[in-house]
């Protein structure tokens, strides 16, 4: 009985996960400025700059919430999340990717 428990929470546990297990290379090249900044201003200002929703346009915002933003917008390995942004324009599977890294490396 306890080991059918112990799987079934291990199954729920994994599969609640959405994390994209993105890394942070080690050649990284992101940063906030030459990255992070038109991202956040091209796909998700439009809803998360007003009163009714979170503000994501600060940095430190961003990485307050980096890991709910992985798990709604970003990808990697273990997954492409595209429940963020709502509509379009909507970025590439290739920003996507940049985004997790980036929020991987701890969004510089």
């Amino acid at each position: 009985m306890r080991k059918a428990l112990l799987v079934g929470l291990l199954f729920v546990v994994g599969c609640g996960s959405s994390g994209t297990g993105a890394t942070c290379p080690s050649n990284n090249t992101l940063t906030y400025e030459n990255f992070g900044r038109q991202f956040f201003a091209s796909y998700c200002d439009r809803c998360h700059s007003s009163s009714t929703q979170p503000v994501m346009n600060s940095l430190a915002t961003i990485r307050a919430n980096s890991t709910m933003i992985d798990s709604e917008a970003a990808a990697g390995p273990n997954g492409t999340n595209t429940a963020m942004p709502e509509g379009t324009p909507a970025p590439t599977t290739a920003e996507r990717t940049q985004l997790g890294q980036w929020l991987a490396c701890g969004a510089p």
